[in-house]
């Protein structure tokens, strides 16, 4: 990594090169988020950060007041979309404060452009150095727990270089074993799209597919 990008956070990185992607695979392309192209999520992180309709994406009872504000952004010219994106929030916004960029956005900018890279041709998983790579696991570590909220065996996480930290507490339990990336995109549901082997007895393991898991 150049030292200039070693002073970029990663969730400004991640931020520049979904930017970049966006550009390059345009507004009508998959993505791993359901039926969404990659204009629909493009305008949910525009108003994620951007809008006062934003409340709806944690409070149920408001969703319809997000997605009425999605659709509605998502109208916009594709190419001065993905600027508001590679531009970041407003002035106003909270995330627009180093830290809390670094906590808010990391996760959700690693995570959504894996979402249209996944969603392509021959992906690949990316390697991440030293840095970035601690950054994820600690990110998923932290995660883990409100992601397998709904498990009904325990989850271990193990990565191949032989860090380990617990998911969930519980027996019988499994045990994840991937890369700091690639278990990050499982615990968030993109288990088809994730490099993560699932060990354990082929009971729990069974339980455990059944889990549903999100945000």
């Amino acid at each position: 990594m150049s030292d200039t990008a070693s002073m970029t956070s990663l969730a400004r990185r991640e931020r520049t090169q979904l930017a970049d992607l966006l550009n390059e695979v345009g507004p009508d392309a998959p993505t791993l988020c359901g039926d969404w192209t990659t204009r629909d999520l493009t305008a949910h992180l525009i108003v994620r950060e951007g809008s006062p309709a934003a409340v709806g994406i944690a409070v149920p009872q408001l969703a319809g007041w997000t997605e009425h504000s999605r659709k509605r952004t998502a109208s916009r010219d594709f190419g001065d979309l993905v600027k508001d994106l590679r531009n970041g929030p407003p002035l106003w916004s909270v995330m627009r404060v180093p830290e809390l960029d670094k906590l808010l956005n990391t996760v959700e900018f690693f995570v959504h452009l894996e979402d249209v890279r996944r969603a392509g041709p021959d992906w690949q998983p990316r390697e991440l150095d030293a840095a970035d790579d601690g950054a994820v696991w600690k990110a998923t570590r932290a995660r883990a727990g409100m992601l397998l909220r709904r498990s009904r065996v325990g989850v271990q996480l193990r990565t191949p270089d032989g860090r380990a930290a617990e998911g969930r507490a519980g027996s019988p339990s499994v045990t994840l074993v991937g890369t700091p990336s690639e278990l990050l995109m499982y615990l968030h549901g993109r288990t088809d799209n994730a490099l993560v082997e699932v060990q354990g007895d082929a009971e729990a393991v069974e339980i455990f597919r059944g889990t549903r898991l999100t945000v």
